[in-house]
């Protein structure tokens, strides 16, 4: 028997089917089980960003407008404007007449004047201690809420040191419901957002003669049982005494003989989403405060800082006698002293928007009737008209050399900035006075000198100065509240924006046309309004140029980087009689105050902004479209 080994059966088999023909194919096998996954591979490059698909298109535009036909013009006839959604009625502080003025929306394109409040009247009928209209002066705030049909106004006593009053009405009539007595000088109020309170900034301003000084306090009105019932009893005021007597850092505190409770104007209100915190801007004093409204107390104050105009991105126009455009880096430093401040919450926390006008002490004793009369009394300057300049911390540059003071900017290479400079960076009067010089900036004597320098009566002789700090800082601002810090500030951009759009009419002042860079010295384009909106997701910040006019439009949705959005400026820069013209309606001019209107409570189902002009009188109304 042969024996046969697996190696040569093979080789047969091999051989067989190399000498045979291919066949067909047979039919596919069933799928096998899938094997384990392998091990990931390394990550691939980053793709190109999505689109943001909440992103939208804004545009402003103007819609009609109306104004008092008794109002004149540059007499504060048009400043507050609050607006109430059942009525269709926008309520406006005619600080002229003193009065409230109620103009109809229900045609948002052609609005008209409806009714007045006659405040004084009002509240000296309902109040014991007002004798008579004559004790009260004009009506400075005023606040729809439309949730309990009530408006709140704010009025002054004639004596401004003197408290003032908020008077309550009933939206859909103007019935009169009740007033109560809150601090001095209420300058501004608004509601709290769940409608049970009533904030009212009391700006405690000095006297003429600055011999009688009133603190800055804040009342909270309690109207949670209706604005009929309420009574002194449900006043609180939130005083800021507890700050006397400590070191406020960078918070200015400078009125003569002043202690910190006294020296403090609150200006304006921004109120949290749950109604809990308020922040106050305490405009001269360039800071914010922060009051917890359940306990009516004042937590804590913070100063907003300084701004340096040498950084790239803070250009300003500093001169208003060069007859030209010159957005450049100075040597200066801006204090934000905002005007206007609103809220808004994001990721959980509450940021406050800013609007940065910047504001000086200046005060006249009315009753100082001679110039010897001024000398005797200490006085900076006498004015017919006015009497005896006592304080003032505001001086241009030229003036403050002038009256002996000296400036030596410490940093060596602040020579490039200044037209003819010494090298060592020392400046005197000859160097600064040319037109595209520092020679005419506004500046404040209150700060930036070296030791002791006092200027109790305006005088800055012997005094040197290392810094320049100028009012504003012609932008607007957003803060994080938990931290005090500035997230964004806008820079140059209201200056360059309005150059680039406007022309020979950048920086025009408000009153006059024909008068272009006339304000590039002092605050430039001084931004004065801010209110918020959020629509389709997106929140939106407008700010009105009280100076030059419009409003700047910004998606604001992130604090930190802030986008423009658009300008746009309703006064026809073309009329020569501005205050002629002004009767007829057809400018506007000194924009004080904005309201928006969301697209639910619009007469047209649009969302509006409402536009309150204090020198020219007329209330504007501006549709917004996406």
């Amino acid at each position: 028997m042969i024996k046969l080994t697996k190696s040569f059966l093979l080789l047969v088999l091999l051989a067989f089917v190399a000498g045979c023909d291919d066949g067909d194919d047979g039919d596919p096998g069933p799928v096998g089980p899938q094997g384990p996954e392998g091990p990931a591979g390394q990550d691939g490059e980053d793709g190109a960003a999505g689109a943001d698909a909440s992103s939208q298109n804004l545009t402003v535009s103007l819609l009609g407008r109306a104004r008092n036909p008794d109002s004149e013009f540059d007499e504060s006839a048009a400043e507050i404007v609050s607006y109430d959604p059942a009525s269709q009625r926008a309520f406006v502080v005619n600080a002229q007449s003193g009065n409230v003025d109620v103009f109809s929306l229900a045609s948002p394109s052609a609005p008209s004047l409806a009714d007045t409040l006659e405040v004084a009247a009002d509240v000296a009928a309902a109040v014991a201690g007002v004798a008579s209209a004559d004790d009260l002066g004009a009506a400075n705030s005023v606040d729809v809420d439309s949730s309990s049909n009530t408006v709140a106004v704010a009025i002054e006593a004639d004596t401004k040191q003197d408290n003032g009053y908020v008077a309550f009405y009933q939206a859909s009539d103007g019935t009169f419901l009740s007033a109560v007595e809150v601090g001095a000088l209420p300058d501004m109020l608004t509601f709290t957002p769940d409608s049970s309170k009533v904030l009212v900034a009391n700006e405690g301003e000095p006297n003429g003669a600055y011999t009688v000084d009133p603190e800055g306090t804040v009342s909270i009105i309690d109207v949670s049982g209706g604005a009929s019932t309420v009574t002194s009893a449900n006043v609180t005021t939130v005083s800021f005494t507890s700050f006397n007597g400590t070191d406020m850092g960078d918070v200015r505190i400078f009125g003569p003989g002043a202690t910190v409770a006294q020296d403090l104007e609150p200006e304006y209100i921004a109120v949290s989403a749950d109604s809990t915190t308020a922040w106050v801007a305490l405009q001269e004093n360039n800071a914010i405060a922060e009051i917890d409204i359940a306990t009516g107390t004042a937590t804590s104050i913070w100063s907003l800082g300084f701004k340096n105009h040498r950084i790239t991105g803070n250009e300003l126009d500093a001169a208003d006698n060069d007859d030209t455009i010159n957005i450049r880096n100075w040597p200066v430093y801006g204090m934000y002293l905002p005007d206007a401040i609103a809220a808004y919450e994001v990721g959980g926390t509450t940021y406050l928007v800013t609007a940065n006008e910047g504001d000086a002490r200046e005060y006249f004793d009315e009753d100082i009737t001679t110039e010897a009369e001024c000398d005797a009394a200490n006085g900076f300057d006498f004015d017919e008209d006015d009497g005896c300049l006592i304080f003032i911390d505001e001086i241009d540059l030229e003036d403050l050399l002038d009256a002996g003071a000296t400036i030596d900017l410490p940093d060596a290479d602040v020579a490039s900035f200044l037209v003819d400079s010494n090298l060592d960076g020392v400046v005197n009067e000859d160097d600064l006075n040319t037109d595209a010089s520092l020679a005419r900036y506004a500046m404040t004597m209150e700060r930036g000198f070296t030791g002791t320098c006092d200027i109790s009566d305006g005088d800055p002789a012997g005094c040197n100065f290392e810094a320049i700090y100028g009012y504003g800082a012609r932008s607007f601002s957003i803060y994080n509240t938990e931290t005090g810090q500035q997230v964004f500030d806008s820079g140059s951009d209201f200056e360059v924006i309005t150059a680039q759009q406007l022309g020979d009419n950048f920086n025009s002042d408000n009153d006059e046309n024909d008068s272009g860079d006339s304000r590039s010295d002092a605050k430039g384009p001084e931004p004065e309004a801010v209110t918020l909106a959020e629509i389709n997701g997106r929140t939106y910040a407008f700010i009105g140029l009280e100076r030059v006019g419009g409003v700047m439009v910004y998606d604001i949705s992130n604090p930190n980087s802030a986008e423009f959005i658009q300008y746009l400026n309703t006064r026809d820069f073309t009329i020569d009689d501005v205050e002629v013209s002004s009767v007829a309606d057809d400018i506007d001019a000194g924009p004080e105050s904005i309201e928006y209107v969301p697209a639910e409570d619009s007469p047209n189902g649009n969302p509006l902004l409402l536009v309150a002009h204090e020198v020219s009188g007329t209330v504007t109304v501006l549709e917004l479209t996406l």
